[in-house]
């Protein structure tokens, strides 16, 4: 009974009150059609609710009535509404779901507040409104620098621009999860994550989504997508917690959709990456051409090969002009491949399979 009345509590924090609605009821006061709130609630990734289920706040009432005002102002397409809808649902619940656990963190590794559910309860009231406020600014200042971005080339659609695409993932790394524990895996995710987001921020670049062992970016300028792979390849070299990590790049026109991209030139760079041998980065024909002259790099004409979707792909191997290049790991140094994947450090050339993106 004590945990059911600690739920209860938080929920009314979280929900903005207690539940008293049906769904059939928040349609009716925020006069929007049974139908379309149903398929809202779903395209929000809210499991369905049964219309006599008393499940609803008078917040949900308002989101109701924000949601149709923007469409009725025209500021949302009602034909996409349930797309948007989706987008933001997939976005906040991975955050909401990261955000739960550190409280449960918390919450565990402090006994003494665990066994006090008024704590909890005055705990979520005072963090609540600071995560908000932290999200808010995060958002806002996500809003300025893609709206800068839109006014820099006002004559390019936002969904249709030529962007240059690229995946980086770390070798190995479906033997890597054979091998050692979850907290090890979990350790080598951070350190992977870290390093990818910083060095794609700090070059300009947008960060599409971490996909298990790899990471999709876009950036607008080939130079920078050239900074982003070669640095990130010499940044793994040098981490002994991390493996090798390939990349492969490729430049054009690409479909941006709520979030995530699309089309030709992503899969090019997709097949480019299982191409790649470790610690290397491979780029198509129009991104060579982009960088053909830059004196900082130079670039490595491979042999045609095939691959599913594409008949004598010509890829190039990019890596920085030798003058310019870092030094490599000290012989000493604890290998990661050695040390995790049970792999002889010269078999690291080797390029294991990767699942294909289609």
């Amino acid at each position: 009974m004590a945990d059911e009345d600690l739920q209860r509590r938080l929920e009314r924090v979280l929900l903005g009150g207690r539940r008293k609605y049906t769904r059939l009821q928040v349609a009716a006061e925020a006069g929007v059609p049974e139908e379309r709130s149903r398929r809202l609630w779903r395209a929000l990734g809210f499991a369905t609710a049964a219309d006599d289920q008393v499940v609803f706040t008078d917040a949900d009432v308002e989101a109701m009535r924000v949601t149709d005002s923007l469409v009725a102002a025209g500021l949302i397409d009602r034909r996409i509404e349930a797309s948007v809808a989706r987008a933001v649902g997939l976005h906040l619940s991975r955050l909401a779901e990261w955000q739960v656990h550190l409280l449960w963190e918390l919450i565990q590794d402090n006994p003494e507040l665990a066994a006090d559910e008024e704590r909890i309860a005055r705990l979520v009231d005072t963090l609540l409104p600071e995560l908000e406020r932290v999200q808010n600014f995060v958002w806002r200042r996500h809003l300025a620098a893609y709206a800068g971005r839109a006014l820099a080339s006002p004559d390019e659609p936002l969904e249709t621009r030529t962007e240059v695409v690229g995946f980086v993932d770390m070798v190995g790394y479906t033997r890597m999860t054979r091998r050692i524990d979850e907290a090890a895996l979990g350790d080598v995710l951070d350190r992977f994550e870290t390093v990818a987001t910083d060095v794609i921020a700090e070059h300009h670049g947008r960060v599409v989504k971490m996909i298990g062992d790899e990471v999709l970016f876009v950036t607008d300028s080939a130079v920078e997508a050239a900074e982003i792979a070669l640095t990130l390849a010499e940044r793994a070299d040098a981490d002994a917690g991390l493996p090798a990590v390939r990349a492969g790049m490729a430049a054009g026109r690409i479909l941006n959709r709520f979030g995530d991209v699309y089309g030709s030139v992503v899969n090019l760079a997709s097949r480019l990456t299982s191409l790649a041998r470790p610690g290397t980065v491979l780029v198509d024909r129009e991104l060579a051409a982009a960088l053909t002259g830059e004196p900082a790099y130079e670039l490595r004409h491979r042999r045609p090969v095939s691959v599913r979707g594409y008949h004598r792909l010509r890829p190039a191997a990019l890596r920085r002009a030798r003058d310019r290049r870092p030094g490599r790991r000290s012989a000493g140094r604890p290998q990661f491949a050695a040390e995790f994947l049970g792999l002889d450090p010269a078999a690291r050339g080797a390029s294991p399979a990767r699942p294909e993106i289609d």
